[in-house]
């Protein structure tokens, strides 16, 4: 597994754990009582050093090239999943993953960024990082679910939009705010996750939802810790320090009512129990589902203006 720069302490005691299961799984010799009582010390190792991160530190776990990312989670929760692509205007976009599928049962349409698990698929996916395309293809799955009354599950995983002059060229500003108000006016449920890193504009548009769900160590900002610092410091070596001021993590967004939830992660982070952390992801979109799913259309759209235009304001307010 990747280890961050500060796991660097525990990786002897992995190295360790995986040499003992190998010769486990090549001899006759049982060593399994060894393993387990190393793998509980490095459990508790995770879990203290996971419980001080700072907000830099978080920044790194966010974007570890191994925690799940939507084609998993989709994979994962979503039966009879029915990509849709294109925009109808431009061409398709595999920076955005959307489709029609069922989720529990419930017939649902589903968005999400893609950053790709290997070089190959992050080129093909450009990161996750999408053009208006990208977008436009939101903003007609939206409408497409509005039309027929489909809750909208949207997975945000992006460094960004894509700042490319191809993409400023074909109305990159003028896609985002259009899917934005799409997803402010969608009569129907609409439940948003943050999963990894949710950068910029890029982001929230599209996560303007009822519920705004958010792993425990993804982050989400409106510029990224190195863009700021050098705009800032004319540094990005103060990264650090914007991450701190830019309050981007989970504990500090829900205590501003930024999100509405917390997911928890396993310790050592999303990509170390893979499975659970989706399975309790799944759970939480399928609490606020049922939440909402007895609101009528105008009132939901009613009330997810508010909490929008009223986010800045409290926040005001606060300082």
């Amino acid at each position: 597994m990747h280890l961050l720069d500060f796991e660097q302490g525990l990786a002897e005691l992995e190295a360790r754990i995986e040499e003992l299961r190998q010769i486990s799984g090549e001899s006759e010799v049982n060593i399994a009582q060894e393993v387990g009582r190393l793998q509980g010390k490095l459990d508790r190792q995770l879990k203290a050093l996971y419980a001080r991160l700072t907000p830099a530190q978080k920044v790194l776990v966010a974007r570890h090239p191994e925690r799940p990312h939507a084609g998993e989670i989709i994979g994962r929760l979503i039966e009879d999943f029915t990509p849709l692509a294109g925009d109808r205007a431009f061409g398709e976009d595999p920076a955005i993953l959307g489709g029609l599928g069922r989720f529990r049962g419930i017939p649902v349409a589903v968005l999400g960024h893609e950053r790709g698990h290997d070089t190959e698929s992050r080129l093909v996916h450009n990161f996750g990082m999408a053009r208006p395309e990208g977008y436009r293809k939101a903003q007609r799955l939206m409408g497409l679910a509005g039309r027929f009354g489909l809750p909208v599950i949207s997975l945000v995983d992006t460094a960004g939009a894509f700042p490319g002059v191809d993409a400023e060229a074909r109305g990159q500003a003028e896609a985002i705010a259009a899917v934005l108000d799409a997803g402010l006016r969608l009569p129907v449920p609409f439940v948003a996750a943050v999963i990894g890193e949710g950068g910029s504009g890029g982001a929230i548009a599209i996560a303007a939802a009822d519920r705004v769900l958010m792993l425990e160590h993804a982050i989400y900002s409106v510029i990224s810790p190195e863009g700021c610092a050098s705009i800032l410091w004319r540094s990005a070596a103060h990264a650090g320090e914007a991450a701190e001021a830019l309050r981007l993590t989970a504990q500090d967004l829900r205590t501003m009512n930024v999100i509405d939830e917390i997911i928890a992660e396993p310790p050592g982070g999303a990509h170390r129990g893979r499975e659970a952390v989706i399975g309790v992801l799944g759970a939480s979109i399928e609490k606020h589902l049922s939440q909402l799913s007895g609101i009528d259309g105008a009132k939901l759209v009613k009330t997810r203006a508010e909490k929008f235009l009223d986010m800045g304001i409290k926040l005001q307010e606060r300082d």
